[in-house]
């Protein structure tokens, strides 16, 4: 976090809650970066992405997996792997394949997307699944994919739901997919439901692969982020059969993924895998700390964290001041997104004194307007 000045020349480090996507890699990241050997990724013979994608598929328990630039780019590559022109998937509303990638499967891929509402705990109920799924009838796309998302705004879906979900689609002749961009604090998160103190989950990293292993078997294909709480710069990760990885390998090529000297930004994916996976327990942590730092704050309702994000709503007459307290945040050295539903999340670049600093200057403000 960097120091900027405020208040007439006073000093503030800025501390940016924005995404977990504004990490920095660490000095130990870029050594790793700077001394991985390297090839060529489209001949298939960069070394380092091929040890991270042998890794990563391990780690989650698939055949094969394939390195790509975005989350965004990942998930596009694995619906089209799934579902060709005329054919559709069922996907939530809020879920991020369908709201915030640019309707990328429907462009791309003429793949109809059929968004369901979501319940309040993020998941799709297995009815409005079932109903979902179209008869095979020159009427109707062809339904042939369920698409999760796990974390979805932080929340993480129940196991016993999503093994319900996937095993309703599987039945039912539909593949599954899951975007997986945070599935590491799904499996923290899990893990802690599962083993105890959510503070003694980062000092147990088998436990998290092994909940994040568990996560992804439900599915056909997994998306996994490593540039956002795992803190690499750039990069995902598809994972799935031998046979769907090469059909995706194909796609990625279409789609302009295809890297070269990539072996640079997989070493930082390796290093992440190996030294940040058990540390996201902290950020859950601070996550808590800053909700708990807003509680009773008139104006605010804060929802609960799962994982390292946290939602805050302004209420009556707060909502008009939404404008004034994002510019007073800025003058604190404070980043966050979001007007009337403000996003806080935490990740490693934020420790407990930001988040104090985070926290004081929006009492400050709510104290100086009344």
């Amino acid at each position: 976090m960097n120091a900027v000045p405020v208040n007439g020349g006073t000093a503030a480090r800025t501390v940016d809650l924005r995404s977990d996507t504004v990490t920095q890699p660490t000095a130990a990241m870029r050594d790793a970066m700077l001394g991985a050997p390297l090839g060529d990724d489209v001949f298939g013979d960069d070394p380092t992405v091929n040890a991270l994608q042998s890794c990563i598929a391990e780690r989650l328990g698939h055949e094969a997996a394939l390195f790509v630039p975005t989350g965004t780019q990942s998930n596009l590559v694995g619906i089209m792997s799934h579902c060709g022109r005329g054919d559709e998937y069922i996907v939530g509303q809020m879920a991020h394949t369908y709201r915030w990638e640019g309707g990328g499967a429907a462009v791309l891929g003429s793949v109809q997307p059929q968004p369901l509402e979501h319940q309040s705990d993020g998941t799709l109920a297995l009815k409005d699944i079932e109903a979902a799924i179209k008869p095979d009838d020159a009427h109707f796309a062809r339904t042939r994919l369920l698409a999760l998302e796990n974390t979805l705004g932080g929340k993480l879906l129940p196991f016993e739901y999503v093994q319900q979900a996937t095993t309703l689609a599987k039945e039912k002749g539909l593949n599954r997919h899951l975007d997986g961009a945070r599935l590491f604090n799904a499996a923290v998160a899990q893990a802690a439901q599962t083993g105890g103190d959510p503070h003694e989950v980062g000092k147990r990293g088998g436990d998290i692969f092994a909940e994040a292993r568990r996560i992804a078997q439900c599915f056909d294909s997994v998306s996994v982020c490593f540039s956002k709480g795992l803190g690499a710069p750039v990069g995902s990760a598809l994972c799935g059969s031998r046979e769907f990885i090469a059909r995706a390998h194909r796609i990625r090529k279409m789609a302009g993924g295809g890297m070269r000297q990539a072996g640079m930004l997989a070493a930082a994916a390796i290093h992440a895998l190996d030294h940040h996976v058990d540390r996201l327990a902290q950020d859950h942590a601070l996550a808590k700390h800053l909700a708990d730092g807003l509680a009773g704050i008139e104006g605010l309702q804060v929802e609960a964290p799962q994982t390292n994000i946290v939602f805050v709503d302004l209420t009556g007459a707060a909502r008009a001041q939404s404008a004034a307290l994002l510019k007073h945040l800025a003058g604190q050295g404070i980043e966050a997104t979001g007007l009337y539903r403000m996003r806080f999340v935490t990740h490693l670049d934020v420790d407990s004194a930001g988040v104090d600093q985070a926290v004081a200057a929006i009492r400050q403000f709510f104290t100086a307007s009344k």
